[in-house]
C-alpha cells in the first residue's frame, strides 16, 4: 500500500472514530486536535476531500465537516479496525455468566442479554431447537443392490424417510436383523435423544457388520436432524429506541423487522461466518429498505449457528466486533 493511501486510512479511521464518539460531523480542525497525524492542515484538507472524491466520507450540509458513508464504514472495517481484547473485567464477567447456565437455552438467553449489554446493541442469537417427538418405529428397506429406503416414523404419524446409497451392502436378512434392533434401541424415545442408543448399538456389533450398520444410522441420525427448526432470541430491543437520533427516518420499519422473525431468519441463513470468525454487513449489504441505515456484526459460535448485534451504521465497530467474538468463542467453548 502506498503511503498516501496508508495516511488516508488513517484519516478515515479517526474521522469514524470522532464521529461515532461525538455524533457530529468531523472538520480537519478537530482531527488535528484530536489525533496526532504527523501531517500538515493542508495535508488533512486535501486527503479529506480525495475521501470525499473515493465516496468514503460526504458532507451532510454546507460548511460542516465529514461524516463516513456506508462505503468508509466498509473500507474502516475491511482496512482500519483492529480487535482489541476485552478488558480483564469483562472476561471475568463473561465466564462467570456463562459457566453457571444450566441448558444449552439457558446458556443462549444469557449470551444474547450480556452482548445486548456489553454493545448497547440489539442482540441476536439463532438456535437450532428441536421440535420434540417420540420415535413409534423404524423401517428399513432394501430397494436395490446398493440402495436403502430408510423410514421415522413418530408417535405423531409423521413419516420421514430417505433413500441412501449403501457401499458396504449386506443381505436383505441383515437389515431386517438390524431394524429390529434399533427400534428396540430407540422406539419411545425422543427424535432429540438417539445419538448414545445408536452409539451403543454399533458398538455391540461384530466389526464386520458396523460399516453397514454405521451407514443406517447416519441416515437415521439425518432423518432425526430434520426435525429441527432455528430460532431467535432477542434481548436489547430498547437499544434502538435510544439510538433513533442515529437514523434519518422513524425507526418504526426497523422495529417492525426485529419482530418479522422470517427477515432475520433470512440475516442469519447469509452469514457464513465459521465459529469464532466475524462478518459485517453494512446498509444496503442487508438488502432491505428497512435497514439501510443500520449495519450488523456477527460470529459463528457452531455449526451454522450465529450470534449478532444489529445497530445504526454509525456504531462502534471496533468494540462490537471485540465483543460479538470474543462471546462466541466462549459459548462455543461451553457447547464443545
Amino acid at each position: 500500500m502506498r503511503d498516501t493511501d496508508a495516511r488516508k486510512l488513517q484519516i478515515l479511521g479517526a474521522i469514524v472514530e470522532d464521529y461515532v464518539s461525538t455524533r457530529e460531523p468531523v472538520g480537519s480542525k478537530s482531527l488535528l486536535d484530536r489525533h496526532e497525524l504527523g501531517v500538515s492542515a493542508a495535508t488533512v484538507r486535501n486527503d479529506m476531500s480525495s475521501l470525499e472524491e473515493e465516496g468514503l466520507i460526504h458532507q451532510p450540509h454546507t460548511s460542516a465537516g465529514r461524516i463516513p458513508t456506508d462505503k468508509g464504514y466498509r473500507a474502516f472495517v475491511d482496512h482500519v479496525a483492529t480487535v482489541k481484547p476485552l478488558s480483564a473485567p469483562e472476561r471475568r464477567a463473561i465466564q462467570t455468566l456463562l459457566e453457571d447456565s444450566g441448558d444449552v437455552e439457558e446458556l443462549l438467553g444469557r449470551t444474547v442479554r450480556l452482548t445486548a449489554q456489553l454493545t448497547q446493541q440489539v442482540a441476536m442469537v439463532q438456535y437450532p431447537a428441536r421440535r420434540q417427538a417420540r420415535i413409534r418405529h423404524v423401517e428399513l428397506v432394501k430397494v436395490a443392490e446398493s440402495l436403502l429406503l430408510v423410514v421415522l416414523i413418530t408417535e405423531s404419524g409423521r413419516v420421514d424417510q430417505r433413500t441412501v446409497p449403501v457401499i458396504s451392502g449386506q443381505p436383505v436378512e441383515f437389515y431386517a436383523d438390524l431394524r429390529d434392533q434399533l427400534n428396540r434401541a430407540v422406539a419411545g424415545r425422543e427424535v432429540t435423544d438417539l445419538r448414545r442408543p445408536l452409539a451403543d448399538l454399533c458398538e455391540t456389533l461384530p466389526l464386520s457388520e458396523r460399516p453397514a450398520a454405521v451407514e443406517v444410522v447416519d441416515a437415521l441420525s439425518a432423518l432425526a436432524a430434520t426435525r429441527t427448526e432455528d430460532r431467535i432470541m432477542l434481548a436489547g430491543t430498547a437499544n434502538i429506541a435510544r439510538a433513533a437520533q442515529d437514523f434519518a427516518r422513524d425507526v418504526e420499519p426497523l422495529l417492525d423487522v426485529l419482530e418479522e422473525q422470517l427477515v432475520l431468519m433470512r440475516l442469519f441463513t447469509e452469514m457464513h461466518a465459521s465459529p469464532g470468525a466475524v462478518e459485517v454487513r453494512i446498509g444496503a449489504e442487508l438488502q432491505d429498505q428497512a435497514l439501510h441505515q443500520a449495519a450488523l456484526v456477527g460470529a459463528g459460535y457452531g455449526a451454522g449457528s450465529h450470534l449478532a448485534i444489529l445497530g445504526p451504521s454509525r456504531m462502534d465497530y471496533v468494540s462490537g466486533i471485540s465483543t460479538v467474538q470474543a462471546i462466541a468463542r466462549y459459548v462455543s467453548r461451553y457447547l464443545e
